[in-house]
């Protein structure tokens, strides 16, 4: 499992019943400049095609809970955070996709949508599809494939 001793929350990411290897950590670090975002994540499906990668559908969701149903292993993820009452892809939970690369991906990002506060509580949700950053309300990214609890 991944660590990092320099941030003010954390999730760590575990796979859907269909995904159950996927697992990784992402932290948060507040700034003066918004929220610096890491996502360290191992296990992603790969692409069969050695052309191409496969980009992940990444979001903050309302949702307390990386529980489900027989359905969708995380509904009670609910729909994206939105403090904010923005179309998507502007929704406060709205975050660049994940790109994999060997079944493994990594991102660094600043973001400014949101503070910890905003967050704690709340789920981070990976999806099987990559946003398309234009469908209402979620940008058509397909199933959940992965979630944490976003906790100090």
């Amino acid at each position: 499992m991944f660590t990092n001793i320099f941030y003010d929350a954390k999730a760590y990411i575990k796979g859907s019943k269909q995904y159950p290897k996927i697992n990784g950590i992402v932290t948060f670090k507040e700034t003066k400049n918004g929220v610096i975002l890491t996502a360290k994540i191992n296990n992603l499906p790969q692409s069969k095609d050695k052309c191409k990668g496969r980009f992940f559908g990444f979001h903050i969701h309302e949702g307390i809970s990386c529980t489900g149903n027989v359905n969708d292993n995380f509904a009670n993820a609910k729909s994206h955070l939105n403090l904010t009452n923005c179309p998507h892809p502007f929704h406060t939970g709205d975050l660049p996709p994940l790109l994999e690369n060997k079944g493994y991906a990594y991102m660094s990002v600043l973001i400014d949508k949101f503070k910890i506060k905003d967050i704690l509580g709340k789920v981070i949700i990976i999806h099987d599809a990559p946003d398309d950053f234009n469908t209402q309300p979620s940008g058509n990214s397909g199933t959940k494939i992965g979630c944490g609890k976003i906790e100090k």
